[in-house]
């Protein structure tokens, strides 16, 4: 993680202008560096076209794409790396690439941390999360798509009872799920909702921000780490005094955005973030572990009366590897989960309950969403084994091995409810 300060005053310093080689017209969305974007040698000849290995990255579906010195380009399609019958950038290349795409405050902090998170747009192509960085004495570069439009909870998958959790006056709202699962897709997807259907001032903080939000019937006020605020800290301690009804945190990471985060929510705050955990269960002790242990039965308690909901995904591939589904883990706070999460010694049986709350609050486990999309010939029996919190349960279920008078698995048995493929945003 860059020092947000550092990035903070790049973004203040007045930007010169510069010649920027015009293959590419740039949408900045923040602010970086020095010899390492210096100008190509005379020696060297540019033979990189970075527009047109964009343009390749969206034609073909891909998520990311990975540039380094003397490899040829590597898109990641549907999870797995594939390499572009291309040449491979030289070091010219690349320093002529991080000149069309870095603005001068954004080459200057590149070259003094030598790494740099940013958006940018390129008109006619995309939007793109960039991360630059060095190794082994040379710049490395990556891009993530960052969809235009905004998809529908129905266009990504997605159990429409998020629908009805966007729209909740207050408390705090998580999607997790380790790097790569959509968890940015999901939070735009709920902030559209909310921008769609209800008056309100959403404010968010983002480093950087990906998806750009039109004012529809909610004021949408999108701020950036580095280009609109110091940092993450500075942006929460404020955020409060700028009346805000919803706050979306691009990441909650330490104890300060958490305590920020529940404290909003406890005084009726709609707030919405992602955390890099794999399911409910886990996503209540990383909470618990930021605080030191003599407040931990009082975190307890407030994040039982402030939290609505834990959306845990994970992607599964489709048996020919040209698509990925959601599969996903609901767990909304009934009394049940709320007394869970109070006492410590009840917080396993967190996992049970959201397995039992289907019919009734439309919850379910992982292993519930993957048993639908293999009865649907979505995913194979291996994926979905490869996917499971609990392989052994699973396989038995597979078998039809159960109690009888056990019905909570009943409607993932049976397939019901047909999952919508997931386009480029989930990829």
């Amino acid at each position: 993680m860059l020092p947000a300060a550092n990035r903070a005053a790049a973004a203040r310093a007045p930007l010169k202008s510069v010649a920027i080689v015009p293959i590419l017209s740039v949408e900045h969305g923040a602010p970086v560096p020095g010899p390492l974007v210096s100008t190509p040698g005379k020696e060297g000849s540019v033979s990189l076209d970075i527009k047109r290995v964009l343009k390749e990255m969206i034609t073909r579906g891909a998520s990311d794409l990975h540039l380094k010195v003397a490899t040829p380009p590597n898109l990641r399609i549907n999870g797995a790396l594939v390499m572009l019958d291309v040449p491979p950038p030289t070091v010219q290349d690349m320093v002529a690439v991080a000149q069309q795409i870095l603005t001068p405050a954004q080459r200057e902090l590149f070259e003094k941390t030598r790494e740099i998170d940013f958006a940018f747009g390129v008109p006619g192509v995309a939007r793109f999360r960039a991360n630059f960085y060095v190794q082994r004495g040379s710049i490395a570069m990556v891009f993530r798509h960052v969809p235009v439009d905004i998809r529908t909870l129905e266009d990504l998958g997605l159990p429409l009872v998020l629908r009805e959790l966007a729209l909740k006056p207050r408390g705090m709202i998580l999607v997790t799920g380790t790097v790569g699962s959509g968890k940015s897709t999901t939070l735009a997807s709920l902030v559209d909702i909310i921008n769609t259907e209800s008056s309100a001032h959403v404010i968010t903080i983002e480093d950087p921000i990906e998806f750009l939000h039109k004012d529809k019937k909610s004021l949408i006020s999108q701020r950036e780490v580095g280009a609109d605020t110091t940092s993450y800290g500075d942006a929460l301690r404020h955020v409060l005094r700028q009346d805000p009804d919803c706050i979306l945190i691009g990441e909650i990471r330490d104890a300060d955005s958490m305590k920020v985060a529940l404290t909003a929510a406890d005084t009726g705050h709609l707030v919405l973030s992602t955390m890099h955990t794999t399911d409910a269960t886990q996503t209540i002790s990383r909470i618990i572990s930021f605080f030191p242990p003599h407040q931990h039965q009082e975190i307890r308690y407030l994040v039982a009366s402030t939290l609505q909901a834990v959306i845990s995904q994970r992607l599964v591939a489709d048996p020919q590897g040209e698509r990925r589904y959601p599969a996903v883990e609901v767990m909304i706070n009934t009394s049940t989960i709320r007394e869970y999460i109070r006492e410590p010694e009840k917080t396993v049986l967190i996992r049970q309950a959201i397995q039992e709350g289907f019919v009734q609050y439309q919850m379910q486990t992982f292993d519930q969403s993957l048993m639908q999309l293999y009865k649907q010939g979505k995913i194979t029996l291996d994926s979905a084994m490869h996917a499971s919190s609990n392989p052994h349960e699973f396989m038995l279920r597979v078998k039809g091995i159960q109690a009888s008078s056990d019905k909570t698995w009943e409607r993932f048995e049976t397939g019901g409810g047909v999952p919508a493929e997931v386009p480029e945003g989930l990829r």
